[in-house]
């Protein structure tokens, strides 16, 4: 090896070192708008079956399908808001410095009636939620309120920008798919449009199946809400309905909340014969809505949208959230897909790779 072919190797060596440095801080710059993107993916693929329906079924034209398809889901976004909005909104005043005496002192006589319900069991609340406090670091709440309020203030640039997107990736369904292949080698582009295609239908089918299993917990949580008299129950069913997206994290959440909601909401009454009693059946309702879902709801989605066995997506999703905490929970599912869907086609000689996407 002469000195002009070491030297050449070591400069493409480090533009290749640079590049890579560069397209990452790139990326980082850009996140908002890789974000806006994702998310106008999602939202193609969950309206790529309504689309379909309105153009076969109705006849309607392409761009005129889309603008509808569009509207529906916006009228869905909005719909959600106005049911999530208005609690908030009065938490919020519940919250202010008004009347945040009297929320004390509710807060207080609840801690105390609770108190005085399982002392008769020999069990010390306050002890025991003073010594489970002291080990909580509240820092960081000043950091997510500034936070959610920042995301309201990018809220409609986000909105905007994520409907645009959408709008032409829905009309046009090969547009994603060229901008892909304008990066490979001409050789491999009908096994890539394969792929997308495959890839596609089966994360189409499984966002919209997520849609379904929250609509069926939606409805069941509001069930079990009206029935015991809560009040805003279909507010609070949908934002337990909600957290189920994020996998094991979320129904914790959304339990919590709901149990501290229903307990709230009969401050004043008794403990031993109102609140209790009720928080208990509101629970035992909770935990019957995650074992439907948990055995019947997640599993059919899993085996008839993304074709995974529940047992591999368990551990899939575990693995995500031990490297990328929730976020990573989230999308384990849709990424894991395209990542099989890709393996089939281009690696369908191994024999491990047959094994996990022979139903595919």
């Amino acid at each position: 090896m002469n000195a002009n072919t070491l030297t050449r190797g070591i400069v493409q060596a480090f533009l290749v070192i640079i590049g890579i440095i560069a397209l990452y801080k790139l990326l980082l710059m850009a996140q908002s708008l890789l974000g806006y993107v994702f998310l106008a993916v999602v939202v193609s693929l969950v309206g790529k079956p309504i689309k379909e329906f309105l153009m076969r079924r109705l006849r309607f034209k392409n761009t005129f399908a889309t603008i509808l398809t569009l509207l529906l889901l916006l009228l869905l976004l909005f719909g959600l808001g106005s049911l999530i909005v208005p609690v908030i909104a009065a938490q919020a005043q519940n919250l202010s410095l008004l009347q945040i005496d009297q929320w004390e002192a509710d807060l207080l006589v609840l801690v105390s009636d609770l108190d005085g319900y399982f002392s008769r069991y020999d069990i010390n609340l306050t002890e025991r939620i003073t010594t489970l406090f002291s080990n909580v670091d509240f820092a960081f709440i000043p950091d997510l309120i500034n936070g959610f309020l920042g995301f309201l203030g990018g809220f409609t640039i986000a909105l905007f920008s994520v409907l645009f997107i959408s709008f032409f990736l829905l009309k046009d369904s090969s547009l994603l798919l060229r901008g892909i292949l304008l990066v490979f080698a001409s050789d491999q582009k009908e096994r890539i449009e394969r792929s997308f295609t495959k890839i596609t239908s089966l994360l189409s089918r499984y966002f919209n199946g997520i849609l379904l299993q929250i609509s069926i917990l939606f409805l069941f949580y509001s069930g079990v809400l009206l029935l015991f008299g809560i009040p805003n129950a279909l507010t609070i069913a949908l934002i337990c309905a909600l957290f189920n997206i994020i996998p094991y994290i979320g129904p914790l959440i959304g339990g919590l909340f709901m149990i501290v909601l229903t307990m709230t909401s009969n401050l004043g009454a008794d403990v031993a014969t109102v609140i209790v009693p009720k928080t208990i059946y509101v629970l035992i309702g909770f935990i019957a809505g995650q074992m439907i879902d948990n055995f019947f709801s997640q599993p059919l989605i899993f085996s008839k949208s993304v074709k995974s066995h529940p047992l591999e997506i368990f551990l899939v999703i575990i693995l995500a959230g031990l490297l990328a905490g929730p976020v990573g929970m989230l999308v384990a599912v849709p990424c894991y897909t395209l990542i099989k869907v890709v393996m089939s086609e281009f690696l369908n000689d191994n024999r491990l790779v047959r094994a996990l996407t022979k139903n595919m």
